[in-house]
C-alpha cells in the first residue's frame, strides 16, 4: 500500500480530512494557516476558505455549509457562505482543535492550549441547536474522535497520553474509559483518528512518518510508512468510500520533505463507514 498525492499543498497544519457525500468532496482544514480546503476527486476542482481565526476542524452541515471548530468557540457558514457563532466560549491562549460528528448529529469539538500546558484544553458536545455540554476536562491536546460502527463505542485520543482510550457510550454520555492501545516511545504520538468498516481504528503519527490500524481488541495489525514526519489525521472517501485521506503538517519543521503540508491518499486501502453529518 502506496500513499500518493492527492493535493500539493504547504500547509503548516493540515488536519481533519472528512468526506462530504452530498457535495462529493473532502473538507480539510489548514488550522494555523486559517483556511478550509475543499477537493473533488471526480473533477480535481479545489476551493479554499479563509477563516478569521485559526480553524481546527470543519465539518459538513446538513442542508449544505460547514461547521467549524475555531479559536473562540464553534460557528457556522450557510451553504452561500455567511457566518455565524453557535457556540462562543473564548479562552485566552486556548483554540479548538479536532472534532467529529456523533451518530446523532452532534458535534464533538476538542480544544487546547497554545503552549500545550497540561490540562489545558476540553472536549464539549455541541448539539445542533447551539446547547453546549463539556464532557472531559483535564485534556491537553485533544484529538482523534471516532464511534464504532454500531455506536455503542466512543474512541478518542488526547496526544499527551500517547494512547488511543475507548469509553462506553449512551446517547450523549460516556462512561467506562479504558485504553485500547498505547502507542510506543520512539514511534510519533497518536493524533487523528478514523474507524472502518471491520471496526479497527486507524490512527495518524505525528513524528511517526506512519499510519497504524488497530484492531477492536487492540491489537495492532497494520503499519503503512508515509512519505512525510507529520502525519495529522485520516479519514476514508470516495464514491465507494475506500480510499484513505491523510493530511499532513510542515509546522516545526527545519527540513520539511516535499510533500510536507499536502494531502495524501491510499487508494483502496480498505472499507469506511459512512459519517454524519452535523445536524
Amino acid at each position: 500500500m502506496r500513499a500518493e498525492v492527492a493535493v500539493r499543498e504547504t500547509a503548516e497544519l493540515g488536519e481533519g480530512p472528512t468526506w462530504d457525500p452530498a457535495a462529493e468532496r473532502l473538507i480539510w482544514v489548514d488550522i494555523l494557516g486559517s483556511r478550509v480546503h475543499t477537493f473533488e476527486p471526480g473533477s480535481g476542482r479545489r476551493t479554499v476558505l479563509a477563516t478569521e481565526q485559526h480553524v481546527g476542524a470543519a465539518k459538513p452541515r446538513a442542508g449544505g455549509g460547514l461547521v467549524v471548530n475555531l479559536r473562540d468557540g464553534v460557528g457556522c457558514y450557510s451553504a452561500d457562505g455567511a457566518f455565524s457563532w453557535l457556540h462562543r466560549e473564548p479562552v485566552p491562549g486556548r483554540r479548538g482543535n479536532d472534532a467529529a460528528v456523533a451518530p446523532d448529529g452532534a458535534l464533538w469539538a476538542g480544544s487546547m492550549a497554545y503552549d500545550e500546558r497540561h490540562g489545558g484544553g476540553n472536549l464539549i458536545r455541541l448539539a445542533p441547536d447551539g446547547t453546549a455540554t463539556e464532557i472531559l476536562d483535564d485534556v491537553t491536546v485533544s484529538n482523534g474522535t471516532g464511534w464504532s460502527p454500531d455506536g455503542t463505542l466512543m474512541y478518542y485520543v488526547d496526544t499527551a497520553t500517547s494512547r488511543i482510550d475507548v469509553f462506553d457510550v449512551d446517547g450523549e454520555h460516556i462512561s467506562n474509559r479504558q485504553e485500547l492501545a498505547t502507542v510506543e516511545k520512539g514511534a510519533g504520538l497518536p493524533d487523528g483518528l478514523t474507524v472502518d468498516a471491520d471496526g479497527c481504528v486507524w490512527v495518524a503519527l505525528w513524528d511517526g512518518g506512519a499510519l497504524r490500524r488497530y484492531t477492536p481488541s487492540g491489537a495492532l495489525d497494520r503499519v503503512i510508512p508515509l512519505p512525510v514526519r507529520r502525519p495529522t489525521a485520516c479519514a476514508f472517501g470516495g464514491p465507494d468510500l475506500r480510499d484513505l485521506y491523510v493530511s499532513t503538517a510542515r509546522v516545526g519543521l527545519t527540513r520539511p520533505t516535499p510533500l510536507a503540508g499536502s494531502l495524501l491518499v491510499l487508494p483502496d486501502a480498505g472499507q469506511g463507514l459512512a459519517q454524519p453529518v452535523f445536524g
